[in-house]
Protein backbone atom coordinates (compact mmCIF):
# COMPACT_ATOMS: atom_id res chain seq x y z
CA UNK A 1 0.00 0.00 0.00
CA UNK A 2 1.34 3.49 -0.95
CA UNK A 3 2.44 6.30 1.43
CA UNK A 4 -0.40 8.60 -0.05
CA UNK A 5 -3.24 6.10 -0.66
CA UNK A 6 -3.24 5.08 2.80
CA UNK A 7 -3.13 8.45 4.11
CA UNK A 8 -5.77 9.71 1.69
CA UNK A 9 -8.01 7.03 3.23
CA UNK A 10 -7.20 7.76 6.77
CA UNK A 11 -7.83 11.30 6.71
CA UNK A 12 -11.09 10.76 4.82
CA UNK A 13 -12.34 8.12 7.37
CA UNK A 14 -11.33 10.67 10.44
CA UNK A 15 -13.40 13.18 7.98
CA UNK A 16 -16.42 11.30 7.79
CA UNK A 17 -16.73 11.62 11.90
CA UNK A 18 -14.78 14.88 11.41
CA UNK A 19 -15.34 17.67 9.30
CA UNK A 20 -12.13 19.38 10.65
CA UNK A 21 -9.94 16.76 8.06
CA UNK A 22 -10.96 18.54 5.27
CA UNK A 23 -7.82 18.11 2.66
CA UNK A 24 -7.41 22.15 3.41
CA UNK A 25 -8.10 22.50 7.13
CA UNK A 26 -5.77 19.28 7.75
CA UNK A 27 -2.51 20.93 5.03
CA UNK A 28 -2.88 23.83 7.17
CA UNK A 29 -2.80 22.42 10.50
CA UNK A 30 0.69 20.41 8.92
CA UNK A 31 1.63 23.56 7.71
CA UNK A 32 1.87 22.66 3.71
CA UNK A 33 -0.45 24.33 0.96
CA UNK A 34 -3.39 22.13 0.05
CA UNK A 35 -2.45 21.71 -3.28
CA UNK A 36 0.65 19.89 -2.01
CA UNK A 37 -1.21 17.58 0.64
CA UNK A 38 -3.28 16.57 -2.51
CA UNK A 39 -0.47 15.65 -4.63
CA UNK A 40 1.11 13.75 -2.16
CA UNK A 41 -2.20 11.64 -1.44
CA UNK A 42 -2.45 11.10 -5.41
CA UNK A 43 1.12 9.86 -5.36
CA UNK A 44 1.67 12.68 -7.90
CA UNK A 45 5.70 13.34 -5.60
CA UNK A 46 7.09 11.52 -3.64
CA UNK A 47 6.36 11.24 0.66
CA UNK A 48 7.21 14.20 2.32
CA UNK A 49 10.00 14.61 4.87
CA UNK A 50 10.35 12.90 8.08
CA UNK A 51 8.89 16.18 9.72
CA UNK A 52 5.80 16.68 7.41
CA UNK A 53 5.05 12.59 8.08
CA UNK A 54 5.51 13.78 11.99
CA UNK A 55 3.51 16.43 11.74
CA UNK A 56 0.50 14.35 9.58
CA UNK A 57 0.55 11.27 12.06
CA UNK A 58 0.21 13.48 15.17
CA UNK A 59 -2.32 15.00 13.22
CA UNK A 60 -3.99 12.06 12.01
CA UNK A 61 -3.82 10.30 15.27
CA UNK A 62 -1.58 7.67 13.63
CA UNK A 63 2.10 5.60 14.72
CA UNK A 64 4.61 8.04 12.91
CA UNK A 65 6.67 4.56 12.44
CA UNK A 66 3.88 3.00 10.33
CA UNK A 67 3.53 6.27 8.08
CA UNK A 68 7.94 7.07 7.62
CA UNK A 69 7.68 3.02 6.54
CA UNK A 70 5.01 3.67 4.06
CA UNK A 71 7.25 6.26 2.80
CA UNK A 72 10.14 4.54 2.63
CA UNK A 73 11.79 5.74 5.64
CA UNK A 74 13.22 5.03 8.72
CA UNK A 75 13.16 7.87 11.87
CA UNK A 76 16.35 9.64 12.36
CA UNK A 77 16.82 8.42 15.76
CA UNK A 78 16.78 4.96 14.53
CA UNK A 79 19.19 5.44 11.95
CA UNK A 80 21.30 7.03 14.54
CA UNK A 81 20.86 3.59 16.55
CA UNK A 82 21.54 1.15 13.71
CA UNK A 83 24.45 3.52 12.78
CA UNK A 84 26.05 2.83 16.14
CA UNK A 85 26.33 -0.95 15.62
CA UNK A 86 25.16 -0.90 12.34
CA UNK A 87 26.98 -5.38 11.89
CA UNK A 88 25.13 -6.37 15.54
CA UNK A 89 21.67 -4.67 14.15
CA UNK A 90 21.73 -5.67 10.81
CA UNK A 91 22.36 -9.33 12.23
CA UNK A 92 19.45 -8.86 14.72
CA UNK A 93 16.85 -7.67 12.29
CA UNK A 94 17.77 -10.12 9.63
CA UNK A 95 18.06 -12.94 12.15
CA UNK A 96 14.24 -11.90 13.48
CA UNK A 97 12.65 -11.63 9.84
CA UNK A 98 10.81 -14.61 9.83
CA UNK A 99 9.86 -14.74 14.12
CA UNK A 100 6.42 -14.94 14.28
CA UNK A 101 4.95 -11.27 15.44
CA UNK A 102 3.33 -12.55 18.73
CA UNK A 103 7.01 -13.65 19.92
CA UNK A 104 8.14 -10.29 18.77
CA UNK A 105 5.39 -8.27 20.70
CA UNK A 106 6.54 -10.34 23.63
CA UNK A 107 10.52 -9.68 22.85
CA UNK A 108 9.69 -5.94 22.74
CA UNK A 109 7.62 -6.14 26.49
CA UNK A 110 11.01 -7.69 27.65
CA UNK A 111 13.09 -5.21 26.50
CA UNK A 112 10.83 -2.19 27.60
CA UNK A 113 10.32 -3.19 30.92
CA UNK A 114 14.18 -4.21 31.03
CA UNK A 115 13.33 -7.92 31.55
CA UNK A 116 16.76 -8.71 29.90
Amino acid sequence: MSFGFYTRNLREQRRAVNRRYSIRQTAHRIGVEPAYLSKVERGDVSPPSEQMIRRLAADLGEDVDLLLALAGKVAQDIREIIMARPILFAELIRGLSDVPDDLLEQLVHRVRNGDH
